[in-house]
């Protein structure tokens, strides 16, 4: 069974960096892409970033183009988030969830992806 554990999330001032992990277990690393998402107070669950394991191509919301960074390692069955530059407005809990058709482009469509894990919070202060 696909299980996914994200971490890595905390309590940062505006301006600084956190490094998310999403640690994968349960089938295949390969055979899915991955995607970041996050989900703030009130509000719904928003795409962040993707990274497509085939080519490692990846996709970003322009809110964090140039500030977030998402990679992978299949050795450890692991994909990352590296955060830079973190606002206020980043605060939230993210997400990392699987969409297993491969063959199909990057997509930031919340419904595409699956097997979340229970999420971890980030908090930025102003």
């Amino acid at each position: 069974q696909v299980q996914l554990v994200e971490s890595g999330g905390g309590l940062v001032q505006a301006g600084g960096s956190l490094n998310l992990t999403c640690t994968f277990s349960g089938r295949t690393f390969s055979g899915f892409n991955f995607g970041w998402f996050r989900q703030a107070p009130g509000k719904e669950r928003e795409f962040v970033a993707a990274i497509k394991w085939s080519d490692r191509s990846t996709k970003y919301a322009d809110s964090v183009v140039g500030r977030f960074s998402i990679s992978g390692d299949n050795a450890k069955n692991t994909v990352y988030l590296q955060m830079n530059g973190l606002k206020p407005e980043d605060t939230a809990v993210y997400y990392c969830g699987t969409d297993w058709r491969i063959w199909l482009p990057l997509t930031t469509q919340l419904s595409s992806y699956e097997r979340w894990g229970q999420g971890t919070q980030v908090t930025v202060s102003s």
